[in-house]
């Protein structure tokens, strides 16, 4: 178990395990030692999800991706998209189908006229909707990674709140009793310190996971970018 040695001469007075520094807080100190291992809890498990969250998304599009430029048939596609709901290109293929159904109903009408006007609204329609699934599949993928940029802004400052809290507790316990020495001194001090470990200990994990997963969406991004402008030439190509 790690262990704090706390010497106030060439003898040993003891050690106080990490469990004791952060329960034996009293105060506004355990409020903020509460809050801190709450977010260290909560930051690992929003980077588990996040990691098996954008991996299956980023996985399943590359399979759609190898699916969607093997087959000829945009209807064959549709149904492999259909079993990839984690694929947010997936996503943008099928919301660009549906609209594309649509607007071949309607321009296949015998009423229907198939002016320019009329495919080029169409074109702009599929495109809208194909922008629409991207908004909506990055704000999916983007879900949470706040959480982790508030915890690596804030949770050093809290820390340091409870750090300077307890020292502040500490100093006027010592002008209370008069006296003090090193074994007074290191234990009450020890306790706020605790604070500041663990707002590190939550902070630089977020941090480094938020830059992980904002460049790994950078990236799914524009793959997701290339896909919309491949995706409309080729129905301008067939069916425009």
């Amino acid at each position: 178990m790690l262990t704090l040695q706390l010497v106030s001469s060439p003898s040993l007075l003891g050690a106080v395990d990490i469990g004791t520094l952060l329960f034996s807080s009293q105060g506004i100190v355990l409020i903020v030692v509460l809050l801190l291992l709450s977010l260290v809890a909560l930051s690992l498990f929003v980077i588990f999800y996040k990691m098996v969250h954008v991996s299956q998304a980023q996985s399943q599009s590359i399979a759609f991706l190898d699916r969607f430029w093997e087959s000829k048939r945009l209807d064959e596609i549709y149904q492999s998209a259909q079993n990839l709901k984690y694929s947010p290109i997936a996503a943008m293929f099928a919301a660009g189908y549906v609209e594309l159904s649509k607007v071949k109903k309607k321009t296949d009408q015998p009423q229907a006229g198939g002016t320019m006007h009329e495919k080029m609204d169409g074109i702009e329609n599929v495109e809208r909707a194909l922008s629409r699934a991207r908004v909506s599949e990055m704000t999916k993928l983007e879900n949470l990674l706040p959480f982790l940029a508030t915890v690596g802004a804030t949770a050093p400052f809290i820390g340091l709140f409870g750090t300077v809290w307890g020292i502040m507790e500490a100093f006027l316990n010592i002008a209370a009793a008069g006296q003090a020495d090193l074994a007074t001194v290191s234990q009450p001090i020890a306790e706020a310190l605790v604070t500041t470990a663990l707002a590190l200990a939550s902070a630089i994990p977020s941090v480094v996971a938020f830059n992980y997963f904002n460049r790994r969406l950078k990236v799914l991004g524009a793959e997701m970018s290339t896909f919309s402008h491949d995706y409309l030439n080729i129905v301008k190509r067939h069916f425009f």
